[in-house]
């Protein structure tokens, strides 16, 4: 299949890698291609230059993200929260008539909360929206030809790619759309990465719990190890 990952953070790189080990046609999307592969620092989570990754992925070019959806037939979005509605709908005609499995998490780091929550890394970022309603509706409002599904948002990205890492795979992942062949070709690229918990949550609404979710991923992060952790656990429901 021709897929779509739009982001070059240390999320988007996990996609990538392992959607190319299981022989899928990837193409990878950024707001600006040689921007990012001038790029020589690690980005603000310590993620080393995209052109490292690249070196590291013969055969894997950086498009922009207009360029990289219009080559595909599903699109993973990895696009930073606070940026992701403007910088998908500009790309709004190359995402028409396609599934958009979105993961981001709607977070706002530069705040001053009055109760602030620290954290290894600075003060815990507060969620925009949140409670009445959630990233990916927002997404789905600004994109009424796409077919959107959360999903992802629950685990670490490394872990969705690979969750036999944790538990030997014996644990959750959640789904939530208002497309049911959406979240059916959505669950499908699920199975094979290798997951075998599905839960259909049902309506987009539900994406506001799945994001408001992440707090909670935090602190059981921090609680198990703290920053250099990596959120190497699953959620598993028991029924």
């Amino acid at each position: 299949m021709k897929i779509a990952v739009l982001g070059t953070g240390g999320g988007a790189r996990a996609h990538i890698a392992k959607l190319t080990e299981l022989g899928h046609e990837v193409h990878v999307g950024t707001r600006d291609p040689q921007a990012t592969l001038a790029r020589t620092e690690p980005d603000m989570m310590g993620t080393p230059p995209f052109k490292d990754f690249l070196a590291e992925h013969p055969g894997i070019e950086l498009r922009t993200f207009a360029d990289a959806a219009a080559r595909t037939e599903l699109v993973i979005n990895g696009i930073d929260g606070h940026n992701a509605v403007t910088a998908l709908s500009a790309i709004a005609d190359q995402l028409s008539g396609k599934t958009l499995i979105d993961y981001a998490v709607p977070f706002i780091y530069q705040h001053t909360p009055e109760h602030p929550w620290p954290t290894p890394w600075g003060v815990m970022p507060k969620l925009d929206p949140c409670d009445t309603d959630s990233l990916g509706e927002q997404i789905q409002r600004a994109l009424p030809a796409t077919k959107v599904v959360k999903s992802f948002v629950t685990q670490e990205q490394t872990t969705v790619v690979n969750p036999q890492s944790v538990a030997g795979g014996d644990h959750t992942m959640f789904v939530a759309g208002d497309h049911a062949d959406a979240k059916q070709q959505t669950i499908d690229l699920l199975k094979s990465y290798g997951w075998t918990d599905i839960l259909d949550l049902g309506a987009l609404v539900c994406a506001r719990g799945m994001e408001m979710h992440t707090h909670l991923h935090e602190a059981i992060r921090f609680a198990l190890g703290g920053q250099e952790f990596g959120g190497h656990f699953g959620i598993k429901v028991v029924r």
